[in-house]
Protein backbone atom coordinates (compact mmCIF):
# COMPACT_ATOMS: atom_id res chain seq x y z
CA UNK A 1 0.00 0.00 0.00
CA UNK A 2 2.86 2.39 0.86
CA UNK A 3 4.58 1.73 -2.49
CA UNK A 4 1.34 2.42 -4.38
CA UNK A 5 0.91 5.72 -2.60
CA UNK A 6 4.54 6.65 -3.27
CA UNK A 7 4.16 5.83 -6.96
CA UNK A 8 0.89 7.75 -7.09
CA UNK A 9 2.53 10.79 -5.52
CA UNK A 10 5.45 10.55 -7.96
CA UNK A 11 3.10 10.36 -10.96
CA UNK A 12 1.13 13.31 -9.58
CA UNK A 13 4.32 15.36 -9.24
CA UNK A 14 5.45 14.49 -12.78
CA UNK A 15 2.06 15.45 -14.25
CA UNK A 16 2.03 18.69 -12.24
CA UNK A 17 5.56 19.47 -13.42
CA UNK A 18 4.63 19.15 -17.09
CA UNK A 19 1.35 21.03 -16.63
CA UNK A 20 3.23 23.86 -14.93
CA UNK A 21 5.90 23.79 -17.63
CA UNK A 22 3.36 24.10 -20.45
CA UNK A 23 1.56 26.86 -18.55
CA UNK A 24 4.75 28.91 -18.51
CA UNK A 25 4.71 29.39 -22.29
CA UNK A 26 1.82 31.84 -22.22
CA UNK A 27 0.42 34.41 -19.87
CA UNK A 28 2.32 36.57 -17.46
CA UNK A 29 6.09 36.63 -17.71
CA UNK A 30 6.23 34.51 -20.88
CA UNK A 31 8.77 37.05 -22.22
CA UNK A 32 11.47 35.16 -20.32
CA UNK A 33 11.15 32.32 -22.83
CA UNK A 34 12.70 34.74 -25.30
CA UNK A 35 14.86 36.85 -22.99
CA UNK A 36 16.82 34.09 -21.26
CA UNK A 37 17.75 32.10 -24.40
CA UNK A 38 18.64 35.37 -26.13
CA UNK A 39 21.00 36.23 -23.27
CA UNK A 40 22.49 32.73 -23.47
CA UNK A 41 23.01 33.30 -27.19
CA UNK A 42 24.78 36.61 -26.55
CA UNK A 43 27.13 35.01 -24.02
CA UNK A 44 27.75 32.10 -26.41
CA UNK A 45 28.53 34.58 -29.20
CA UNK A 46 30.96 36.48 -27.00
CA UNK A 47 32.75 33.36 -25.79
CA UNK A 48 32.61 31.58 -29.17
CA UNK A 49 34.24 34.61 -30.75
CA UNK A 50 36.97 34.62 -28.09
CA UNK A 51 37.50 30.88 -28.65
CA UNK A 52 37.89 31.36 -32.38
CA UNK A 53 40.33 34.25 -31.97
CA UNK A 54 42.49 32.23 -29.56
CA UNK A 55 42.24 28.99 -31.56
CA UNK A 56 40.41 26.98 -28.89
CA UNK A 57 38.39 23.91 -29.81
CA UNK A 58 34.60 24.19 -30.05
CA UNK A 59 33.11 24.19 -26.57
CA UNK A 60 30.54 21.37 -26.58
CA UNK A 61 32.85 19.15 -28.65
CA UNK A 62 35.58 19.62 -26.06
CA UNK A 63 33.18 18.72 -23.23
CA UNK A 64 32.12 15.51 -24.95
CA UNK A 65 35.50 14.34 -26.24
CA UNK A 66 37.99 15.49 -23.61
CA UNK A 67 37.25 14.05 -20.16
CA UNK A 68 40.24 15.87 -18.65
CA UNK A 69 38.85 19.27 -19.72
CA UNK A 70 35.17 18.49 -19.08
CA UNK A 71 34.91 19.76 -15.52
CA UNK A 72 36.90 22.91 -16.23
CA UNK A 73 34.88 23.63 -19.38
CA UNK A 74 31.54 23.20 -17.62
CA UNK A 75 32.74 25.44 -14.79
CA UNK A 76 33.78 28.05 -17.36
CA UNK A 77 30.33 27.89 -18.96
CA UNK A 78 28.51 28.24 -15.65
CA UNK A 79 30.78 31.15 -14.74
CA UNK A 80 30.04 32.84 -18.08
CA UNK A 81 26.28 32.43 -17.64
CA UNK A 82 26.09 33.13 -13.89
CA UNK A 83 24.33 36.48 -14.28
CA UNK A 84 21.78 34.94 -16.65
CA UNK A 85 21.24 32.01 -14.30
CA UNK A 86 20.72 34.35 -11.34
CA UNK A 87 18.30 36.47 -13.36
CA UNK A 88 16.52 33.26 -14.33
CA UNK A 89 16.23 32.19 -10.68
CA UNK A 90 14.75 35.55 -9.70
CA UNK A 91 12.26 35.52 -12.58
CA UNK A 92 11.31 31.91 -11.85
CA UNK A 93 10.72 32.64 -8.16
CA UNK A 94 8.54 35.63 -9.05
CA UNK A 95 6.64 33.61 -11.65
CA UNK A 96 6.03 30.63 -9.38
CA UNK A 97 4.80 32.70 -6.45
CA UNK A 98 2.70 34.97 -8.66
CA UNK A 99 1.09 32.26 -10.80
CA UNK A 100 1.38 29.03 -8.80
CA UNK A 101 1.31 30.48 -5.29
CA UNK A 102 4.21 28.25 -4.24
CA UNK A 103 7.80 27.43 -5.17
CA UNK A 104 9.03 24.14 -6.64
CA UNK A 105 12.84 24.00 -6.60
CA UNK A 106 13.32 21.18 -9.13
CA UNK A 107 11.00 22.85 -11.61
CA UNK A 108 12.94 26.08 -11.22
CA UNK A 109 16.28 24.34 -11.78
CA UNK A 110 15.01 22.55 -14.89
CA UNK A 111 13.48 25.67 -16.42
CA UNK A 112 16.53 27.80 -15.71
CA UNK A 113 18.98 25.26 -17.13
CA UNK A 114 16.89 24.71 -20.26
CA UNK A 115 16.30 28.41 -20.89
CA UNK A 116 19.74 29.75 -19.98
CA UNK A 117 22.52 27.20 -20.00
CA UNK A 118 21.46 24.81 -22.77
CA UNK A 119 21.40 27.53 -25.47
CA UNK A 120 24.85 28.62 -24.34
CA UNK A 121 26.11 25.04 -24.36
CA UNK A 122 24.72 24.28 -27.80
CA UNK A 123 25.59 27.57 -29.55
CA UNK A 124 29.08 28.44 -28.35
CA UNK A 125 30.79 25.78 -30.51
CA UNK A 126 28.93 26.55 -33.77
CA UNK A 127 29.62 30.26 -33.27
CA UNK A 128 33.30 29.41 -32.79
CA UNK A 129 33.28 27.49 -36.09
CA UNK A 130 31.41 30.26 -37.89
CA UNK A 131 33.86 32.92 -36.70
CA UNK A 132 36.84 30.73 -37.66
CA UNK A 133 35.36 30.29 -41.12
CA UNK A 134 34.71 34.03 -41.40
CA UNK A 135 38.23 34.93 -40.23
CA UNK A 136 39.89 32.43 -42.58
CA UNK A 137 37.80 33.77 -45.45
CA UNK A 138 38.81 37.35 -44.59
CA UNK A 139 42.50 36.36 -44.49
CA UNK A 140 42.29 34.64 -47.88
CA UNK A 141 40.80 37.70 -49.55
CA UNK A 142 43.21 40.14 -47.91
Amino acid sequence: MQKERGLEAFVHDVVRFYDDLIGRTHGSMSFRFFLQPAMGLLMAARDGYKDAKTGRRPYFWKIINDPTARRESLHEGVKATTRILILGVVMEIIYQYKVLGTFHLLEAINVILVLCFVPYLLLRGPINRLVRWWLSRAHRTA
